[in-house]
């Protein structure tokens, strides 16, 4: 969720921008591109930048987020080790090569969450940009997340409380 955020603010800076500069010469011709492109959540522009935006930060992100040097301090410390892998540097270089692999599918599975729902509502409606912004994939996200969390949250009262669980086979 958090690239998602950063690129709509990202992707928002500019229209914020546009409204100072000067109405005439080249601030009128950049503050109409801007408007053109940027403002509508349905042209193919924005819908383009978001995603390679999206892609970034993701990246961004879990760069930030996830440091391969400390986890593979950390799993020294605590004695553990993966399978095949020697403790110290070459679990650093396993670590980094398994995140930089699983990060770009992560991305643009996330790009075209938030992308394909805009495009397919808004070939479905006729162009009607506030149903698409409405219907958009960061909405479908947020509503399968929090779903997902309170069926977690129910099933661990159960759990507390004797029962089977509510997400249990048995």
């Amino acid at each position: 969720m958090i690239p998602i955020i950063f690129a709509s603010a990202v992707l928002n800076l500019p229209v914020l921008i546009s409204q100072i500069l000067p109405s005439d010469g080249w601030g009128a011709s950049v503050s109409k591109w801007i408007n053109d492109n940027l403002v509508n959540t349905i042209n193919p522009i924005y819908l383009t930048l978001l995603g390679v935006l999206i892609v970034g930060f993701a990246y961004f992100y879990t760069a930030i987020s996830f440091d391969p040097v400390q986890q593979a301090d950390n799993l020294r410390k605590q004695g553990g080790f993966i399978p095949g892998i020697r403790p110290g540097p070459q679990t650093e270089t396993y670590l980094t090569k398994v995140l930089n692999r699983i990060t770009l599918p992560g991305a643009l599975f996330i790009a075209m969450l938030a992308v394909v729902p805009t495009v397919l509502v808004s070939a479905l409606v006729g162009g009607s940009s506030n149903a698409a912004f409405a219907f958009g994939g960061t909405s479908l996200l947020i509503a399968v997340g929090v779903a997902l969390e309170t069926m977690k949250q129910v099933d661990s009262q159960l759990m507390m409380r004797n029962y089977e669980g509510f997400l249990s086979t048995k």
